[in-house]
């Protein structure tokens, strides 16, 4: 099983910046698809970006070009630069781990973004 734990949410004004982390409990996390998703109130999960082992990279159309994703296998952790944030982005985001049919979730992360 993979656990995973998200951190450096918090509140931030629109235009600014916030990096945040996941941090897996096992050493071969190097196998897995990584992504980011986020759930904001009264709509569905959705995938904010994502990356294979090889590093190639996938961002959701609204986040092209201000979310990097990026990670480190030897330190087992995934991280997701945000910049230029925008209220819109204020969400809970999820560190996600996939590979075949199976799929780990962290608990999430608040992320607040103030007009």
């Amino acid at each position: 099983q993979v656990q995973l734990v998200e951190s450096g949410g918090g509140l931030v004004q629109a235009g600014g910046s916030l990096r945040l982390s996941c941090a897996a409990s096992i050493s071969i996390l190097n196998r897995y698809d990584m992504g980011w998703f986020r759930q904001a109130p009264g709509k569905q999960r959705e995938l904010v970006a994502a990356i294979t082992p090889g590093g190639i990279t996938n961002y959701a159309d609204s986040v092209k070009g201000r979310f990097s994703i990026s990670r480190d296998n030897t330190k087992n952790t995934v991280d997701l630069q945000m910049n230029s944030l925008k209220p819109e982005d204020t969400a809970v985001y999820y560190c996600n781990a996939q590979r075949l049919g199976y799929i780990a979730w962290g608990q999430g992360t608040q992320v607040t973004v103030s007009s």
